[in-house]
């Protein structure tokens, strides 16, 4: 093919791409769960409860176990922990609290 019949299909292409979203996004999205930093300030400002409450709440509602991992995270409008915990027989559940009232959202 002809470098003269090329030219247009690769120019096409080109905006074609541009348009398609490479451009960055004038709202960037809200990072799904928060920094560490992120979690210091919404606990201080009492948006979210500190992260020994949510791990009382979550026993208090029969889920016990060693607390692997707990992340603090966006919902929609919503801060949730995701607590990931280790039972004494093995078996790991994963837990999610509501960071504003420390209520049991679910667990699996």
């Amino acid at each position: 093919m002809p470098v003269s019949r090329l030219l247009p299909v690769v120019i096409a292409l080109g905006v074609l791409a541009a348009a398609t979203g490479s451009a960055p996004a004038a709202n960037p999205p809200h990072r799904a769960c928060l920094t560490k930093a992120e979690q210091r300030a919404a606990v201080a400002s009492h948006k979210a409860i500190p992260l020994a409450a949510a791990v009382k709440s979550a026993r208090r509602h029969g889920r016990r176990g060693e607390l692997l991992r707990a992340r603090l995270c966006r919902r929609g409008e919503r801060l949730v922990y995701l607590l990931t915990l280790l039972a004494r027989n093995g078996k790991v559940t994963r837990v999610g609290i509501d960071a504003g009232n420390g209520e049991l959202m679910n667990a699996r």
